[in-house]
């Protein structure tokens, strides 16, 4: 069954990246109130990015990759800036943890326009 990672811009202007098996319906929970907790305090929503898969534990496993990631690494893989990614590979939580520099293999998404 299909998947879906997708990124959303909140009313205050903050990310939400979340993952879902039907999209159109999971957008339309946001709007009304009954997506996450980060979404509901910040409406409207506005669907920025996504990429699908052909399993739903593939995109729930990008989710949580991309969750990790710092806001400018976000925009970058949302404007399709794959270049930038490695340069921008630090997480927010591996900040101060090590001197030494983090760098990963990045994927390249299946990035659809919606």
């Amino acid at each position: 069954m299909k998947g879906y990672m997708y990124i959303l811009k909140c009313n205050d202007g903050s990310y939400y990246t979340g993952s879902t098996k039907y999209l159109q319906k999971r957008l339309q929970q946001h709007q009304n109130g009954e997506g996450a907790n980060h979404t509901k305090k910040r409406l409207p929503v506005k669907l920025l990015y996504y990429e699908q898969y052909n399993r739903i534990d593939t995109a729930f496993y990008r989710e949580k990759q991309v969750q990790g990631w710092s806001r400018a690494k976000k925009e970058a893989l949302m404007r399709g800036d794959l270049d930038a990614l490695p340069g921008l590979s630090m997480a927010y939580r591996d900040i101060g943890a090590s001197s030494a520099s983090a760098h990963s293999d990045v994927p390249n998404p299946e990035a659809l326009e919606g």
